[in-house]
């Protein structure tokens, strides 16, 4: 699926009208592109570290589950839902300063369910932590 409605809003366009959630705004994640194909976001490791200051674990999960959930969304188009069943995080380095970046990437999009596979890598392009999530698609609720 490539298009995110009957008209014709980008993907970002798209992400930006509809919200990342309350959640994913206060730890500051910015959406930088967005296609099924491929969704990038940004987060700030300051204000999301744990106490000995490295950037906590649940923060890369919200920034992976924040892509990889609206990115399952997108594809599942108008009238219907994704919603997850399935997350986990491999964390392989701390970011401990500036910003960290999301790359959501599609392992399967299917008529019911979805897998999205996210990379978090630092500035300097070495990577944190790598996310995999499954969304199960379903109808809307009426509203």
């Amino acid at each position: 699926m490539t298009s995110t409605s009957d008209d014709d809003t980008s993907g970002l366009d798209w992400a930006k009208l509809r919200g990342m959630g309350a959640l994913a705004e206060k730890m500051g994640i910015e959406w930088v592109e967005f296609t099924v194909e491929r969704c990038v976001a940004t987060m700030p490791v300051e204000g999301n570290t744990q106490p000995v200051g490295l950037l906590h674990g649940g923060a890369y999960v919200v920034l992976g589950e924040s892509l990889g959930s609206m990115a399952a969304n997108l594809h599942a188009g108008a009238g219907r839902l994704a919603v997850g069943i399935d997350i986990n995080a491999t964390h392989t380095r701390s970011a401990t300063s500036g910003v960290v970046t999301g790359v959501c990437t599609p392992i399967h999009l299917g008529r019911s369910l979805t897998v999205h596979e996210i990379a978090v890598s630092d500035e300097q392009g070495r990577r944190c932590s790598t996310i995999r999530i499954t969304n199960m698609i379903k109808d809307a609720p009426a509203a």
